[in-house]
């Protein structure tokens, strides 16, 4: 499963070709998220998981300008190292970053355009992008929310970025017709909390659900993603009103700082990580962790699922 612009590594495609269980895992984090080692050492921790609970790890980016499904560990230590150097890859810049022969580092939007070509129904990340604070004036809503309109892809994750506008991404799911489910909360989470004051279309409590979930959006053929919000784990939540000030002190920084557009999220995650002296990367962490491992039994459900069709 090989072209110019797009490669399958062999161990992802051959267990596609058995329909072995799959995850799929954005580079934006290793490039943008986190600094150098701990995204290294995170991306390679989030593999091992995958593997330990019986899954094939499929870390997406563009290297050398090819869209790559399943990066090995040189691949993923280059990301890291080179860091915020390498371009944060959505849908739009594909073709740009393939044209240069460049590397890339996939956001939300951009793996689950991956996953689509490749064929891969399930994807871990932290947190989704949204619609910003003050996106009813300048219209900055992530291409994340689009692409879970278009491609039929499960997207695990702890819950829209704090840093947004949650009710407005809420809404604008709504009007994209994208399910949002609740893994064992009726609330949807906030990343680094787990709560947000917003309810969630529906809540399930087993990945045995959730797969049949799937499964049922697959056949009725309605397009698109299906969204699963998981709280991050109680020990590792941050307390909403501390976390709350950090975030409002960063936007107001970027702000004057007239910082905007895909440059924004990446300053406030890591200035947010400055305030809390490193708190928030470890709730960040741990609850990269704890998506992973959910979508690890989201798969395994759905390939056992499809396998007894």
């Amino acid at each position: 499963m090989n072209d110019r612009y797009f490669t399958v590594s062999a161990e992802v495609s051959d267990a596609i070709e058995r329909n072995f269980p799959i995850v799929a895992l954005e580079s934006t984090i290793i490039s943008h998220g986190m600094p150098y080692p701990q995204n290294v050492e995170t991306a390679l921790a989030v593999e091992r998981i995958v593997r330990d609970k019986g899954c094939i790890p499929a870390t997406v980016a563009v290297i050398d300008g090819v869209l790559t499904v399943g990066c090995d560990g040189k691949q993923i230590e280059s990301l890291g190292k080179k860091g915020p150097a390498v371009a944060k890859v959505s849908r739009r810049d594909l073709p740009i970053v393939a044209a240069r022969r460049a590397m890339g580092a996939t956001t939300v939007a951009g793996t689950m355009y991956a996953c689509k070509l490749a064929g891969i129904s399930v994807f871990a990340t932290g947190g989704i992008g949204g619609a910003h604070r003050n996106s009813a004036q300048t219209m900055d809503i992530s291409a994340d929310l689009d692409e879970l309109q278009q491609s039929d892809v499960t997207v695990v994750c702890a819950g829209a970025k704090s840093i947004l506008d949650i009710g407005l991404t809420l809404e604008c799911l709504e009007t994209r017709g994208v399910p949002v489910i609740g893994y064992r909360t009726d609330e949807m989470p906030a990343f680094y909390t787990r709560t947000s004051g917003y309810g969630v279309d529906c809540r399930m409590d087993s990945a045995r659900e959730i797969a049949r979930a799937i499964e049922a959006h697959k056949q009725l053929r309605l397009g698109g993603g299906i969204l699963i919000v998981n709280p991050i784990p109680e020990e590792y939540a941050m307390d909403r009103e501390y976390i709350d000030a950090n975030i409002n002190a960063a936007i107001a920084e970027a702000d004057a700082l007239g910082i905007g557009g895909k440059q924004l999220t990446p300053f406030l995650l890591d200035k947010i990580r400055m305030l809390t002296q490193g708190k928030s990367l470890d709730a960040n962490i741990q609850l990269v962790y704890n998506n992973v491992s959910l979508a690890c039994d989201i798969a395994k459900e759905l390939c056992d699922l499809r396998s007894a069709l």
